[in-house]
């Protein structure tokens, strides 16, 4: 199953999700969106937990209320952190994780240490995680699907702006096209560039 959660104390809200187990963990690891944002108890077993950032969204851009629900859900989904105080909670972009064959099921590294963050959470606060337990939902996703689906999007997203910016660079051309001639149009319809019929007579003189 995986466990789906509201945080609702900014508006829209932010959807907030985890796996049940190592192995639902695995398979959020394969399927999560790369805009997903991961949170684990750092050197504690806990679950992994995902928050969802609305698109162009990054690190910087979370609330800060959502920030402290995803910490307390981490936190009281953690055997041995649920019971103790003042630990450290690390969450980095699903796209720093790093997963490799040797590694145990639901077990991840990271590719760029430095994108880790860490956040220190004194205490359990029992009104956030009762509050979020109460928006929680057990479902069954095709977490493939969902990801194929989004992907899709992106794809298609990617095609719009690409077709955009060709007819940006069509529309630049064919402006400067134009300028170009009107250019040479105003520069041959100058005073001292226009010769007139008596002008014509004169000059024939000079060869008579």
């Amino acid at each position: 199953m995986v466990l789906y959660f509201k945080s609702n104390v900014v508006t829209p809200a932010y959807n907030i999700y985890m796996g049940e187990d190592k192995h639902e963990n695995e398979e959020l690891l394969k399927w999560a969106f790369p805009e997903d944002v991961w949170f684990h108890v750092d050197k504690l077993s806990s679950a992994h937990v995902y928050l969802r950032l609305k698109p162009g969204e990054t690190l910087d851009d979370i609330p800060e209320a959502v920030l402290t629900d995803c910490l307390q859900l981490v936190k009281a989904n953690s055997i041995q952190g649920n019971k103790s105080n003042n630990i450290d909670i690390v969450y980095t972009m699903f796209d720093n994780l790093k997963k490799t064959a040797s590694m145990d099921v639901g077990q991840v590294g990271f590719h760029k240490q430095k994108e880790v963050r860490k956040a220190h959470v004194e205490k359990r606060i029992n009104e956030i995680v009762n509050r979020l337990n109460k928006t929680k939902e057990d479902l069954k996703p095709d977490l493939r699907a969902l990801r194929e689906e989004r992907d899709q999007k992106e794809r298609e997203k990617a095609k719009e702006q690409e077709r955009m910016r060709r007819k940006a660079e069509r529309e630049a051309a064919a402006l400067k096209e134009e300028e170009a001639e009107r250019r040479s149009y105003n520069s041959l319809m100058k005073t001292e560039n226009m010769m007139t019929n008596q002008d014509a007579n004169e000059d024939s003189d000079d060869f008579m």
